[in-house]
């Protein structure tokens, strides 16, 4: 079961969803996550963390499995769900 679940709703292409998406990825780095895309879906991996993005027709799931590591160094999976959401709504609304 996922730490950190966070669903956004849009109405894009998924290609186009991806891409805005992709802009987000920058904001991952504060959690030491990087992405590895297949299609329009994304493995995250890290120091301490893991999981993944998947893109659908009419939403985008960030799912984040935190590891003894990143509780250890204090990540609260409730504060870092809120900061993912805020950012993922702000680059799928983007214009």
């Amino acid at each position: 079961m996922a730490d950190i679940l966070v669903i956004e709703k849009h109405a894009l292409a998924p290609e186009e969803a991806k891409r805005r998406v992709q802009n987000f990825e920058d904001q991952m780095e504060k959690y030491r996550l990087k992405a590895t895309w297949k299609g329009v879906n994304a493995e995250l991996k890290g120091t301490g963390a893991n999981g993944g993005i998947t893109i659908t027709a009419s939403e985008v799931k960030v799912e984040i499995k935190l590891g003894f590591l990143a509780k250890a160094a204090g990540i609260d999976a409730a504060r870092a769900s809120e900061s993912i959401r805020k950012r993922l709504r702000a680059a799928l609304d983007e214009a």
